[in-house]
């Protein structure tokens, strides 16, 4: 990814504050990429995660005209908020992402759905990619910026070293489409590790065939919890022997080895059968 070109100057300065996990992007040519990847269809509502200075959220409000933004760090609200005036309509929600209840803005657009955008915070990536997926029935698409070890374990394939928990849960209710790496030199600051961006389409829930989310949750966390141990030593507090063969599955595989298709299947059999 040798695509580098003039950087955005912020609208405001602002120092990045390392208790934040906080890197501002600023590369034009990453950042008009990112927009380029989001497809916002009539009725939609936009929702950006960490918007930062403006670098992304601007050239979406100029694109689109309206969206959400959601800022944890209250000393950028105002100052980005003055900002956005002259790209488009921005209404910024204070507060920690995860206690914003996605399906209630969902509930105020047209179409009743949002799509999600963002430069994640790295040390929180997993828990905001969790609360997403409690929300996936009224988002339509996310694109967000991850540190890339994450994203090669979003969309790992079974056998990989990477393969995981993450992999699982996320392929079981989300189309994984990585994007591209975006290099260190683009944030301000820049971070010690790559970072890569990725579009996550959820399923649609009559496709996911997931009887109970909560035991196919728990069912992926304990197989992944001791990775090298057998499913019958890894599931013994969640699942008989007999019913993971008996669910088609042999006991003596390791959950690296499973597809997400048959942890589906895994879960949605009785767990003494």
């Amino acid at each position: 990814m040798a695509m580098h070109g003039p950087s955005d100057t912020p609208a405001f300065a602002a120092r990045a504050k390392k208790q934040y996990g906080q890197h501002f992007l600023h590369e034009r040519a990453f950042i008009d990429r990112i927009v380029q990847a989001v497809d916002l269809a009539p009725g939609e509502g936009l929702v950006e995660i960490g918007p930062g200075q403006g670098a992304i959220t601007f050239p979406l409000l100029r694109r689109f005209g309206a969206l959400t933004a959601i800022e944890y760090d209250r000393d950028l609200v105002a100052p980005l908020g003055a900002a956005a005036r002259e790209h488009g309509a921005l209404s910024i929600v204070p507060g920690d992402v995860l206690d914003v209840d996605f399906s209630a803005l969902a509930a105020d657009t047209p179409a009743g759905r949002i799509c999600l955008v963002g430069n994640l915070p790295y040390n929180l990536s997993s828990p905001i990619l969790f609360h997403a997926l409690d929300h996936a029935a009224v988002i339509r698409a996310m694109v967000f910026m991850l540190q890339k070890e994450v994203v090669d374990r979003m969309g790992a394939a079974p056998g990989s070293k990477v393969y995981g928990r993450l992999s699982v849960m996320l392929q079981a209710y989300c189309m994984v489409t990585p994007l591209f790496d975006v290099p260190p030199g683009a944030f301000r600051p820049p971070p010690k590790v790559d970072s890569a961006v990725v579009r996550l389409l959820p399923r649609d829930a009559a496709t996911v065939g997931i009887h109970d989310r909560e035991r196919f949750a728990g069912i992926v966390r304990a197989a992944f919890g001791q990775r090298r141990k057998t499913l019958r030593n890894a599931l013994q507090t969640v699942m008989a022997a007999d019913a993971i063969r008996t669910a088609g599955i042999d006991p003596q595989s390791r959950a690296e080895q499973l597809s997400v298709a048959e942890f589906v299947q895994l879960a949605n059999h009785p767990p003494g059968d």
